[in-house]
């Protein structure tokens, strides 16, 4: 079981997959949030107060999804799937051993990305934002090209590819039907609506 799910998480294509995915869901919302709104404000063959009402909501609907997006994917399936990782599925991984939290391995990859000049400085002037296991800094400071830790950038791609697709399609569309009309009532653009209470007794059908 491990062994297979090794294979596939370490392969080079789910790292690509998640970085088109990420990449695309952010442009997208953002871009559709600007760009569907717009479209119909400029939209002839519609009324003034309907256009109003459609693009706010428009909006607000796609600026929910790119909140559920931003709040949910990293602070929780990306760092969840490395805690789960680490503690769990890959307790015995010498990979994960070596980082000791998500915000950790992306320090490192982070410093990694750099030149072996620029990191032994960086290293020397003590201004690096976590504190690195001694066989990661060690790894730093000599190493010209440093460990992709493929096991580890897997787990945490797989964790926002899930993110994405749980965020979007299932909160997003309950979270906005809690936050849309309310918005839409408070900036005057829908009406509460009025629910009458029908006070006639209903008659009974004493035949039945």
């Amino acid at each position: 079981m491990i062994g297979p799910l090794t294979k596939a998480l370490t392969n080079p294509t789910l790292t690509s997959i998640s970085q088109n995915t990420n990449a695309s869901v952010a442009t997208e919302t953002v871009l559709k949030s600007i760009g569907r709104p717009g479209f119909i404000l400029i939209d002839k063959d519609i009324d003034s107060d309907t256009k109003k009402y459609a693009a706010a909501k428009e909006f607000l609907y796609q600026a929910t999804c790119l909140l559920v997006y931003a709040a949910l994917v990293v602070p929780v399936f990306k760092r969840g799937a490395f805690k789960l990782a680490k503690n769990k599925i890959f307790k015995n991984s010498p990979e994960f051993q070596k980082f000791r939290s998500l915000k950790n391995y992306e320090s490192y990859r982070k410093y990694s990305a750099k030149s072996l000049d620029t990191r032994k400085i960086l290293l020397q002037q003590h201004k690096l934002q976590d504190k690195f296991t001694p066989e990661i800094e060690q790894e730093l400071l000599t190493a010209e090209k440093p460990n992709n830790y493929d096991l580890v950038k897997g787990t945490i791609e797989l964790g926002s590819i899930t993110g994405s697709v749980l965020g979007l399609a299932v909160l997003a569309p309950q979270l906005s039907h809690a936050v849309i009309h309310p918005a839409l009532r408070f900036i005057g653009l829908e009406k509460k609506k009025e629910h009458k209470q029908n006070n006639q007794q209903k008659s009974i059908n004493t035949k039945a």
